[in-house]
């Protein structure tokens, strides 16, 4: 059985009092728009909770992913909230208890590029938005709130300008002129946009402004900059994150 930490049930907790506050927006293929908080993803369906109701209690309906046009997480807190529940709905993960490392492997951590599938059939995909941001809230990472599994294909679209401090601006391709032995991927730009998958995982995939990649793993996909020194950045990126859905292990 698995473990639930009294740090994460606590954060739900704290979560739950704050869901007026917020709210995720759900669009459907038809044109209808759902508003709510998103708790998780599982059997190719997204479970969402639905207004304050009779004593704070709220509904819950789920949405067949393939239904779906895109899902807009309104906060990283709401999309660190589905992430949460979304590793409590699968017994055989383990939870993460935190963003991943900000420190440079010992090996050479530039990913190449993998394989993406040719299946017979055109996939379904859904879309999420996240604004990645520059600075170093959250050890740096930017919790997408998607849990990827190992064989998933994911489509990952950026755009937008952050500044990187000292009169800098970066795109999401980054800047090759910038020298800086602290970041996580030492062959690749300052200021790019970087994505892991799991909080221990230092196999890092640079994505600059897209890329098209098949996940090697089970875990949080977490979307960061590729800079050592992220105290002085400012600004967000714009991120588009387009999951297969109803794919399996591979």
């Amino acid at each position: 059985m698995k473990k639930i930490s009294y740090a994460s049930c606590a954060l739900v907790l704290v979560l739950s009092l704050v869901v007026p506050i917020v709210a995720d927006t759900i669009r459907l293929k038809d044109g209808s728009v759902i508003r709510g908080q998103v708790i998780g993803f599982k059997d190719q369906q997204v479970t969402v909770l639905i207004g304050a109701g009779a004593k704070g209690r709220r509904s819950r309906t789920s949405i067949y992913v393939e239904d779906i046009e895109s899902i807009e997480f309104d906060s990283a807190t709401t999309a660190a909230a589905a992430s949460l529940a979304n590793e409590e709905m699968s017994p055989d993960k383990t939870e993460p208890d935190s963003q991943p490392p900000r420190s440079n492997p010992q090996t050479d951590t530039t990913t190449s590029n993998p394989r993406t599938t040719s299946p017979s059939a055109s996939p379904t995909f859904f879309t999420i938005k996240v604004a990645v941001r520059a600075d170093n809230t959250n050890n740096g990472w930017t919790n997408s709130g998607l849990v990827v599994r190992k064989g998933q294909r994911l489509r990952i679209s950026c755009s937008g300008r952050i500044s990187l401090g000292k009169g800098r601006f970066s795109t999401p391709i980054g800047l090759s002129t910038i020298a800086d032995n602290g970041k996580l991927m030492r062959n690749e730009a300052t200021g790019a946009l970087i994505a892991v998958i799991g909080d221990d995982n230092d196999d890092f995939i640079l994505v600059g402004n897209r890329r098209d990649f098949v996940a090697q793993r089970d875990g949080v996909l977490f979307l960061g900059v590729n800079e050592g020194d992220l105290n002085d950045n400012t600004g967000t990126y714009d991120v588009v994150v387009e999951a297969e859905a109803g794919s399996s292990p591979r």
